[in-house]
């Protein structure tokens, strides 16, 4: 019964996930009329800071949470301004070009920085179990 009841559990919260991200892609698609490629790239860049900040410099759980949500939203405007913007009347193809391009630059970048591997959190929150 409690594996069923973990299980339920991360189901939430990988669906939670999933929808945060779909509802990015379509508030953005629905404003802008862009598909951003990048936008799980900006989330794996959050994931990453979020990993350096406690693996390495041993932020809590919550402030990680902030400063990387904080950056993150820096990078975004960040890549509007520099990648987005000059393309804006022009036409579709070249919008979908420079998103494509934007997400691969996020990708190879962070690969070549922090190389591709494998990580986990350490352990920030208590581990508490809960018996039914």
């Amino acid at each position: 019964m409690e594996q069923l009841i973990q299980q339920f559990i991360n189901g939430i919260s990988l669906g939670s996930i999933y929808a945060l991200i779909a509802l990015g892609y379509t508030m953005v698609y629905g404003i802008i009329k862009l598909i951003n490629f990048a936008h799980g790239d900006i989330y794996m860049i959050g994931a990453y800071k979020g990993f350096a900040f406690t693996a390495f410099l041993h932020v809590g759980f919550f402030p990680a949470l902030i400063i990387s949500m904080l950056l993150c939203a820096l990078l975004g405007v960040l890549i509007e301004k520099v990648a987005y913007k000059p393309v804006r009347n022009s036409t579709r193809i070249a919008a979908l070009i420079t998103a494509i391009s934007v997400s691969l630059f996020l990708e190879y970048g962070m690969m070549y920085f922090v190389k591709a591997e494998t990580r986990i959190f350490p352990e920030l929150l208590p581990n508490k179990q809960i018996v039914f």
